[in-house]
């Protein structure tokens, strides 16, 4: 009896020992816990998105910049439930085809600006995204103050862009001064997600002040490094807040046509989450 208590004792402790070393691996290489949670939104409640933590941009971007500089199609709406909206514990973007305000098709487009801002930090939402040529959704952030002038030379980080014409196909992209889409010269990386139109995801971005990284249900799969030269290059050393939103159509969304057959299509967020150390 007293050998088989002991052996027990000794499975006991090697199973504990093992226990503690495979959950000190896991903490030390799980990146959130080098972090703080700083802001939120779980989307706990039903209606329209916060105003104590999302605004808007509305209408078609015009006289400025028509189609919001990409020649899209909709014209965002605010305060719409169609458009945005929270309900089941998700926060729904859904872009229609209807005539409103001479434009064919509405969306969505929310913000934190004016509201919240962060320089650095790692930002984690959950979503499911729409389907169909011509749909065009972005989670993405610009810059609180354009320190350096106007896009591009403030920067622009695309932490997910996708684009119906190229189904379950998620891009990381920067545009600064030096690297930006007008001139060809934007950083990209692209994953593919073989569901990411019918199932979540959890889509991150990592910024610290020598780099960024893009990750997909933890598999990173773009890094865009601080080259230490000028904001030409790194203008990522001030506040930017986040957008989420659905574009129709546009240079890119837009390239291989709009399927009007499709709509209404949505992008549905589970959270958003923004850490710091």
């Amino acid at each position: 009896m007293q050998r088989v208590a002991n052996s027990s004792f000794l499975l006991l402790f090697s199973l504990l020992f093992l226990f503690s070393h495979v959950s000190a691996q896991k903490s030390a290489s799980d990146p959130v816990d080098e972090y703080e949670l700083v802001w939120s939104d779980e989307f706990e409640y039903t209606g329209l998105p916060h105003s104590s933590k999302w605004t808007y941009d509305v209408g078609d971007g015009c006289p400025d910049i028509c189609g919001w500089g990409n020649n899209e199609l909709q014209f965002y709406t605010e305060d719409r439930l169609k458009n945005a909206r929270v309900e089941n514990g998700n926060l729904i973007i859904e872009a229609h085809k209807e005539a409103y305000e001479d434009r064919d098709y509405t969306s969505a487009r929310l913000l934190t600006r004016n509201r919240d801002a962060w320089k650095y930090g790692r930002f984690e939402i959950r979503a499911k995204l729409p389907s169909g040529k011509g749909t065009w959704p972005a989670i993405w952030l610009l810059p609180e103050e354009w320190e350096y002038g106007g896009w591009p030379e403030s920067g622009e980080i695309d932490l997910m862009e996708h684009v119906g014409h190229e189904p379950n196909r998620v891009y990381a992209t920067v545009h600064t001064q030096a690297f930006n889409h007008v001139n060809g010269t934007q950083d990209t990386d692209t994953l593919r997600v073989p569901d990411a139109e019918e199932n979540f995801h959890v889509y991150v971005l990592e910024w610290t002040p020598e780099q960024i990284s893009w990750s997909v249900d933890g598999q990173q799969y773009s890094t865009f490094e601080n080259r230490h030269a000028t904001y030409k290059e790194w203008p990522f050393d001030q506040p930017f807040h986040l957008i989420l939103n659905i574009a129709v159509g546009g240079n890119w969304g837009g390239a291989q046509g709009v399927d009007d057959s499709i709509w209404p299509q949505k992008m549905i967020i589970d959270y958003v989450r923004v850490y710091q150390n």
